[in-house]
Order: structure tokens, then C-alpha cells, then sequence
């Protein structure tokens, strides 16, 4: 049954146009990336804040802009990735490299929302100005940190093997 659908993606007009074209893969294939760095450079610096460096930054105001950045990059992330994703899906879901890329993205994303429903608004991110976070807080970053490093990893690997 997946593999009728893995076909019938990759028979799809664009996952053909996409393999046929010179300038529109690379083009997605870089929009992928630009969505990974988004992603990935927002979430580094926000999770080590709450791990506890650099305290004297304001971590109200990294918060706000880290988080909807990293949103944005996650959202720009798997719209070109279901792009790149069509092209070759039957060899995508035989690959135990790229399942488990998409195992730790989803166990990231949902760590993430659970972290951002554990800050409702910023009164309580300042108050953790001169104070460390709580530790459910720490272990959501140090998670968070974790799984997207490890999904960056698998995904470059997806690529070779």
C-alpha cells in the first residue's frame, strides 16, 4: 500500500517537473536549507539561554523573536522538504536514515510546543532573568537541542547513503 502511494507521488506533474528541470530542485533544495537554518539558528542560541548562559541577556526578548523565527524556518522547512520528498519518495521510506530523521523532527516539534505551552507570556520569562529556569524547562531545551543537531545530522546523511 505505501509503495502504491510512494508511486503515485513521485508520478505526480511537479515531482516530475522538478526532476526534469535544471533550476527548479536546486531552487527547492535551497529553500529547504534556508529553512534549516532558520530553524536551527534560532533554536541553538534560545536553548543554550535557557540552559543558562548567558543570563544578563533578556530572554523575554530572545524568546519572541527566536521562537517565530524558528517557526517561520520550520514552516518553510517541510513545505520545500515535501517538495524534495516527492521526487524520490519510494527510496525516502525504505531509507532508516530519513525515518528516523522524521522520527526526531516530530519528536522535536512536539518537544517545542510542549516548551511553548509551558511559557504562557513573558512575565514569567522575566522572572527567569537573574534566575536559572525550571528544570522541566532545562530538560525541554537540552531535548530540543539534541534532537534538532541529530535531525541536521541524519538529514545530511539521507543525502549519501
Amino acid at each position: 500500500m505505501i509503495e502504491a502511494w510512494t508511486a503515485a507521488l513521485e508520478a505526480t506533474a511537479i515531482a516530475g517537473a522538478l526532476r526534469g528541470s535544471v533550476w527548479a530542485y536546486p531552487l527547492v533544495n535551497a529553500g529547504h536549507l534556508l529553512g534549516v537554518a532558520l530553524l536551527i539558528g534560532s533554536i541553538v542560541p534560545l536553548d543554550l539561554r535557557l540552559l543558562g548562559l548567558w543570563p544578563s541577556v533578556p530572554l523575554a526578548h530572545l524568546w519572541r523573536v527566536l521562537t517565530r523565527t524558528a517557526g517561520i524556518g520550520l514552516g518553510i522547512t517541510i513545505a520545500c522538504g515535501a517538495l524534495l520528498f516527492i521526487t524520490r519518495a519510494t527510496d525516502y521510506v525504505n531509507s532508516s536514515l530519513f525515518i528516523s530523521k522524521m522520527t526526531i523532527v516530530v519528536v522535536g516539534t512536539v518537544n517545542a510546543l510542549l516548551l511553548h505551552s509551558a511559557v504562557p507570556d513573558d512575565r514569567l520569562l522575566a522572572c527567569w532573568t537573574d534566575s536559572k529556569p525550571p528544570t522541566h524547562v532545562r530538560s525541554a531545551a537540552g531535548i530540543s537541542l539534541a534532537t534538532w543537531l541529530l535531525a541536521l545530522t541524519l538529514g545530511r546523511l539521507v543525502g549519501y547513503f
